[in-house]
């Protein structure tokens, strides 16, 4: 059969070129279909590539650490590949390749493949999925784990897809779990297999080979740091803080944390910021729009950001459509997004969008924090540390779990006042909260 041209794709669609940080498989390597081929790196997100069909890797055409436009031709696959999935829409051309320093982390080792979980995942049985050539509905194999572990045949979300192509995405099944699809027909799983925490990303250790050592930043690096300065330059800062005493809540948590665990989730405190903060919201609107010259615009749909520290700088996934979410349906995007993020599986449409942050630099031991708002947000909320301290209630001495929260608005658009009824109700939620 013909080789599978490998291009570049477009991962937005302000993005018109991407960097290619590591190759997963070198040439000869067999490669399966969605297994994950290359990483690229863009100025909005760090992504692996899977291969658009299965075969062997005939040739390898960028290497590692060179930018290329969209529709380049990257890599080639040969000796019986496949059909590919996803045929780019028109011949893709040779454009320059740009050369220059590799965007790799320093200090860090590479990785393992997502190989042998790929082939761990075809070991156990399946419904009724195929990709498409057999005549049913195109998926990845996460969408299909995530089927089986539902008991749901895709076939049952035939038209629904979202994807190129009307590829079956993440976000469709979920969305169809959340909106009541037939529970499963086995015993759900044991707490204990609950997938658990993952641990914060830390810095990598630095190797010097001199007095100093000098090392480009990563497109993600650089991208943040324009981001802040043009923040910092964009909005009138300002930082209110509230004290909250989440010690009910914290029993809550731990009463709910096995029926989640049931469901597959693992319940942190965020969710519970995240659901407040949104009912907070529809409260109070002007938290949650934008500035367009001298207009505000108010948005209908709350897209709460959610900042993941990774080990190449920060990440905002976004939880589309918050306020349609309970508090499981939060938690349960949250644990998707955060995961994604950490293993370079976002794309371009995870981390769009967002009309609200919420950031929880508080996991590190962080007392309290003033967090730049992410343009064109005009609000951000910060998470600190949750600390025992003694607290008068009633009159008497008592010890409490508390927290700072503090929230960074834009004074163009937000008063003081408006600010700290948002973050008094806030607070009033978090601490009367009943299941």
């Amino acid at each position: 059969m013909a080789d599978t041209k490998v291009i570049m794709p477009q991962m937005g669609e302000s993005i018109f070129e991407g960097t290619i940080t590591k190759w997963l498989k070198k040439t000869g390597d067999h490669v399966e279909r969605d297994e994950p081929l290359f990483e690229i790196s863009t100025d909005k997100v760090d992504s692996e590539i899977p291969a658009p069909a299965s075969g062997t890797v005939k040739e390898i055409l960028v290497k590692e650490g060179q930018t290329v436009q969209i529709n380049t031709v990257v890599a080639v696959i040969g000796d019986g590949a496949a059909k590919p999935a996803e045929a780019p829409a028109a011949p893709a051309a040779k454009p320059e390749v740009k050369t220059g320093p590799a965007e790799s982390k320093p200090g860090v080792a590479a990785g393992p493949t997502d190989a042998a979980p790929a082939a761990k995942e075809q070991a156990r049985p399946e419904p009724a999925v195929h990709l498409g050539e057999r005549g049913e509905q195109r998926s990845s194999p996460l969408v299909r784990r995530i089927a089986r572990e539902n008991n749901i045949s895709l076939n049952t979300l035939a038209g629904r897809g979202t994807g190129i192509n009307g590829r079956i995405t993440k976000r469709d099944i979920l969305s169809f779990i959340e909106q009541g699809a037939p529970a499963p027909a086995s015993a759900p799983a044991p707490a204990a297999a609950a997938p658990a925490a993952p641990k914060p990303a830390a810095p990598a250790p630095m190797t010097f080979t001199g007095d100093v050592e000098r090392v480009p930043m990563t497109n993600m690096r650089k991208s943040i740091a324009e981001h802040m300065v043009h923040s910092r330059h964009t909005s009138a800062h300002v930082t209110t803080f509230f004290e909250v005493d989440v010690t009910n809540l914290l029993k809550i948590r731990e009463k709910l944390k096995p029926e989640f665990e049931r469901s597959g989730v693992k319940l942190t405190v965020t969710p519970f910021f995240v659901q407040a903060a949104v009912t907070a919201i529809k409260k109070f609107p002007i938290i949650n729009s934008s500035v367009d010259g001298d207009a505000i615009v108010y948005k209908r749909a709350i897209n709460v950001g959610i900042a993941v520290n990774v080990e190449s700088g920060l990440i905002v996934p976004v939880v589309k459509h918050a306020e349609e979410k309970n508090l499981l349906g939060i938690a349960r995007a949250i644990n998707d997004l955060g995961e994604r993020a950490r293993t370079k599986k976002l794309t371009p449409d995870d981390v769009r969008d967002g009309t609200f942050t919420i950031t929880n630099p508080g996991q590190y031991g962080g007392l309290i924090g003033t967090p730049i708002i992410n343009q064109p947000q005009v609000a951000i909320m910060g998470m600190g540390g949750i600390k025992k301290r003694a607290a008068v209630i009633d009159d008497a001495i008592a010890i409490r779990s508390m927290i700072i929260l503090s929230l960074s608005f834009d004074h163009r658009v937000i008063d003081g006042a408006a600010a700290d009824q948002f973050m008094a109700d806030v607070q009033q939620q978090l601490e009367n909260w009943a299941v």
